[in-house]
């Protein structure tokens, strides 16, 4: 598994390091010239730059990977060897042009791994973490790299997270929360705001509550992840 964080903390450890030495390594008229030559970070920010964009003007947002253009079919393959028809399907559509489509298998993966390790250790934890959105994708990746782990991703689709959930979002039944923070409060709301049912628990152990037919609006706040029974319809 890769970890760039620590890479680029890397980079910025060393490059404060060399900061330090450069400004500390001077002496005599030469260190006090630099250090009169030099503004002050106030200033330097207050001086407007002659190439920068016009004052008031909004600097561009940058790009996201998802909005970046896709890179055909015909143009993933991997620097070595060659990618299955499954990984193939996973990757039409996510790989931004230039980049290594194998980095992108190894996140469908990574995600195949995560579950697997989840579900041997904890069942509902694995759902939950996909009801949460704690492990994002989890779809794709499963229905092309790991199909043995569809039943969790169709458990999560009848599950609820944390927040508020109404109209055709609602499915009536009875739900369990599995690993609730000590601050798991939650409200069944009907017709005109009138509460149904509401509870709350201190204890961080398993709870349970029913959403009725007649329910309009649930509302969840620390209880992560809110898991269908077996016995729902």
């Amino acid at each position: 598994m890769r970890y760039p964080f620590l890479a680029g903390a890397a980079v910025a450890l060393a490059t404060a390091v060399l900061a330090a030495c450069g400004s500390s390594g001077g002496s005599g008229d030469g260190g006090k010239e630099a250090a009169a030559g030099s503004k002050p970070p106030a200033a330097a920010a207050a001086t407007p730059s002659v190439a920068g964009p016009a004052a008031g003007t909004p600097a561009p947002r940058p790009q996201k990977s998802s909005d970046a253009p896709k890179a055909p079919a015909g143009e993933l393959t991997p620097a070595t060897g060659s990618f299955t028809k499954k990984q193939k399907e996973y990757l039409t559509d996510r790989v931004p042009k230039g980049m290594d489509p194998a980095a992108v298998l190894q996140t469908g993966q990574e995600t195949c791994d995560r579950l697997r390790y989840l579900d041997k250790a904890d069942r509902d934890i694995a759902v939950g973490a996909i009801v949460s959105g704690e492990i994002t994708d989890a779809g794709p990746a499963v229905a092309h790299l790991c199909p043995q782990h569809q039943d969790l991703v169709d458990d999560a689709a009848r599950g609820y997270a944390d927040g508020t959930h109404e109209g055709a979002a609602l499915r009536p039944g009875r739900y369990r929360a599995a690993s609730p923070t000590k601050a798991c409060s939650w409200q069944v709301a009907g017709p005109g705001g009138k509460a149904l049912a509401s509870g709350s628990s201190e204890t961080g152990k398993p709870v349970e509550v029913t959403v009725p037919e007649s329910a309009r609006t649930f509302t969840s706040t620390g209880c992560y992840a809110w898991l269908p029974r077996g016995d729902n319809g």
